[in-house]
């Protein structure tokens, strides 16, 4: 198994979080994980990605140029990326803030309305979890209890009661990811 990933989107939206949750996960299921973060000089509104390798062999380097798996969440971020997902691969987005939509064919492409759930659960903060819980659906590389231990090492302890939200949001990205195009090869 080897799934090479890139999250991608403004700063502030969770996506460096993202994948450190997604990589500590990996490691406690003694898998071999690579977390490589990029952004700019903003901590918050510039644009940042992560690439988060994942696999049950040795990573011969954390930097490449092509994904299974892209997680676009703005449109700087499409642009960036969509032409760097591997043929067959993955490319999930959320449409807030999408102008142009996915123009490649031969890529999967699955859209997860997490803005919206994240606003109907009251909580933006947990717009990172349902695009989390999304790609977990449709790429199970690590099982949602490490997750969720992931997320509790991570997170600081008098945050620790807001686990069950941010499983029920994981669980809801599960449920709403939606496929909108299936690669034609």
């Amino acid at each position: 198994m080897l799934q090479e990933i890139v999250i991608s989107g403004f700063g502030g939206q969770g996506v460096l979080s993202m994948g450190k949750i997604l990589a500590i996960s990996g490691i406690l299921e003694e898998k071999e994980v690579s977390w490589f973060p990029a952004y700019g000089p903003e901590q918050r509104g510039g644009t940042a990605n992560v690439t988060v390798i994942i696999s049950d062999k040795p990573i011969s380097s954390p930097v490449i140029n092509q994904y299974d798996v892209a997680i676009v969440l703005n449109q700087p971020s499409l642009d960036k990326f969509e032409g760097k997902v591997k043929p067959g691969g993955a490319l999930i987005y959320d449409d807030y803030g999408i102008r142009h939509k996915v123009s490649r064919k031969d890529i999967n492409v699955y859209r997860i309305k997490a803005m919206d759930e994240s606003l109907k659960m009251n909580n933006t903060k947990v717009f990172n979890m349902i695009v989390l819980g999304g790609l977990l659906k449709i790429s199970p590389m690590v099982q949602l209890e490490n997750v969720m231990k992931g997320l509790q090492k991570t997170l600081p302890e008098r945050h620790h009661k807001l686990l069950p939200m941010n499983q029920e949001a994981i669980l809801k990205g599960m449920e709403i990811i939606e496929q909108e195009q299936q690669a034609t090869l």
